[in-house]
């Protein structure tokens, strides 16, 4: 079952003078768990603000094509309404941050919703607890951790209960500890609560190991699409378009060229025995 459908999906904004977004058709499956690369200005962000409809309702422009999200054309529904929905998460959380305590932050939406009290007791306690924040709900959220806040961010996204969470480069402003922690919950979201992801991301080895597919963007167009191992198998493709190639398929890669390995994604197992290191 598809729970994201875009058809011929083209977007320039107003006053632009050419498309950041081309003619993209897509489909993601319902618990799917998606990466999106490409260099800057390829598209990304832009590709994002159109799953939960702040294209076109809130960023002037012109779109074209069809954005349809958990059975909701974006067109039509508004984004309060799409916000049930998907979930959006940008890559500096205090642009999303404002209220005094966290727990004040993540009940936020749902009062403005008029949720039923209890029912939003409980939910504000499931997502604290989930991203591991419900100890520092009192805490005032600038005293939090770069990671903490990044959180904080999702957490305050996740008491909507959407079915699509969508991250743009969630972990760029994050040091090794914040970012390790938030790509932590990312996976936990998409393996324990079968949240479907679609998470823009610089860190080209979680996608390697965690995304069931890979959309590469070039110039407002997807130009690749697939398994992860099939997509960074076409190392001089990114690397023309500044992606970051893994570590271990950098190796491959070289091996390949030297007619070592056949393949450049080969598991670490594989790549030892090319290089005739001991196996551990």
């Amino acid at each position: 079952m598809n729970i994201i459908e875009v058809e011929n999906l083209s977007f320039k904004y107003k006053g632009a003078g050419r498309y950041s977004l081309r003619d993209i058709t897509l489909s993601v499956k319902k618990g799917e768990f998606i990466g999106i690369i490409g260099g800057s200005g390829s598209g990304k962000s832009t590709f994002c603000l159109t799953l939960n409809g702040i294209i076109p309702h809130s960023i002037q422009g012109t779109f074209e094509g069809n954005v349809i999200v958990a059975g909701l054309n974006t067109r039509e529904h508004s984004v309060a309404e799409l916000s049930t929905k998907v979930g959006l998460v940008f890559q500096n959380p205090d642009s999303q941050i404002f209220n005094m305590t966290v727990l004040e932050e993540v009940a936020f939406a749902l009062e403005n919703l008029g949720v039923e009290r209890d029912e939003m007791w409980r939910r504000i306690k499931w997502a604290l607890k989930l991203v591991g924040l419900w100890d520092k709900r009192e805490e005032f959220p600038p005293n939090l951790s770069g990671g903490e806040k990044q959180r904080l961010a999702i957490a305050s996204v996740l008491v909507m209960k959407p079915e699509i969470l969508v991250l743009d480069e969630p972990t760029s402003q994050l040091d090794p500890m914040g970012k390790e922690s938030v790509l932590n919950l990312i996976k936990l979201l998409n393996k324990e609560e079968k949240i479907t992801i679609l998470v823009v991301e610089h860190n080209t080895e979680f996608l390697l190991e965690n995304a069931d597919r890979v959309f590469v963007f070039s110039d407002g167009k997807i130009i690749l699409e697939g398994k992860p191992e099939n997509v960074f198998e076409d190392v001089e493709t990114l690397m023309k378009i500044g992606v970051r190639i893994p570590a271990r398929i950098r190796i491959g890669y070289e091996l390949k060229k030297k007619g070592l390995l056949k393949r450049a994604t080969v598991s670490a197992k594989e790549l030892k025995k090319a290089l005739k290191l001991p196996q551990t």
